[in-house]
């Protein structure tokens, strides 16, 4: 983007990133984590089961993984109930809910280019058999 537009650029200020956009991705890196961030965002804490529906293809194994990681970063907090049966959810802390707000364009690009989306898929997919 050029300086003199009114959208920020993106410049190698930060130490140890490149720039703003390497830090969000470092942040974001792994399948499932965005789509996490986007059902947390939905509501209210979250059950692990809900969101086990929620993102359906992720394995548990990879699921639990990308929630610690996010735990981790401070962009989700888990609550343990310390019930039988267990009960445990998981919410975004205010800096996780500032990354969902910022997933949001990109939720609305997906949904307005999908059928452009799956035409190149199906034709990448095709050209490959």
């Amino acid at each position: 983007m050029s300086p003199d537009s009114s959208t920020p650029t993106c410049t190698p200020t930060l130490p140890g990133f490149t720039c703003g956009l390497d830090a969000t991705l470092r942040v974001i890196a792994g399948k499932w984590k965005p789509l996490i961030l986007y059902f947390l965002a939905q509501g209210g804490p979250t059950r692990y089961g809900e969101l086990r529906r929620a993102v359906r293809d992720a394995s548990d194994k990879m699921l639990i993984q990308q929630l610690k990681e996010l735990e981790a970063d401070d962009l989700i907090k888990r609550t343990d109930y310390k019930e039988v049966p267990p009960r445990v959810d998981y919410s975004l802390t205010p800096l996780g809910l500032s990354l969902a707000q910022a997933l949001v364009p990109l939720c609305t690009w997906g949904t307005e280019n999908m059928a452009e989306v799956t035409r190149v898929f199906e034709q990448r997919a095709a050209a490959r058999r």
